[in-house]
């Protein structure tokens, strides 16, 4: 029986089963996670219901959501749980086109919390994403980076993104947003 390869390519991610777990790769390494919970998806069709209006009356990017092949070099392959297209690179048809990612969101699960917490924030950092959220459901707050940040602000009340070209800010409650999770 052949030993797993240590080094994954993005072609093959690409081409491993539909098994209903979720493969990303950052920097060779192959990560594996099944579906998310319940809880997990509530908060990513809520961000959904807030973003999309909102980007759409900011004529900011596109709101997209995983599964989705985001890949900066042959060594990534991302599937952020949602995420904002730069409006530049919103109407492309492939996910090959897409590089530049003005927000992205990832909603902590007990088995992805170690990788986007670390490789993934690190990826996101090095990529020049404008604003990462990650947000943890049982703490009940979220974690603001910035490409140059060290440390994350930590929100527990509101959250808040002002993307560049909008005129107003978005503004979430995060009782809100984390109701019922």
């Amino acid at each position: 029986m052949p030993l797993a390869p240590e080094y994954y390519t993005a072609d093959m991610v690409r081409s491993l089963p539909d098994d209903g777990r979720r493969y990303e790769l950052v920097h060779g390494e192959l990560l594996v996670t099944p579906a998310p919970r319940r809880a997990h998806q509530r908060v990513v069709v809520r961000l959904i219901q807030a973003l999309g209006p909102y980007c759409v009356r900011e004529r900011l990017g596109e709101v997209m959501t995983s599964p989705a092949d985001i890949s900066w070099s042959d060594a990534t392959l991302v599937q952020p749980d949602v995420f904002v297209v730069a409006r530049e690179q919103s109407g492309g048809a492939e996910w090959r086109e897409i590089r530049d990612l003005d927000l992205v969101i990832e909603v902590l699960s007990p088995s992805t919390a170690r990788q986007d917490r670390f490789q993934k924030r690190k990826l996101y950092q090095a990529m020049g994403v404008g604003t990462l959220w990650l947000i943890d459901l049982e703490q009940r707050r979220v974690e603001v980076w910035r490409p140059d940040s060290l440390f994350p602000d930590l929100e527990t009340t509101r959250l808040r993104w002002a993307p560049s070209g909008a005129s107003v800010p978005l503004e979430l409650d995060l009782g809100g947003l984390l109701d019922g999770c």
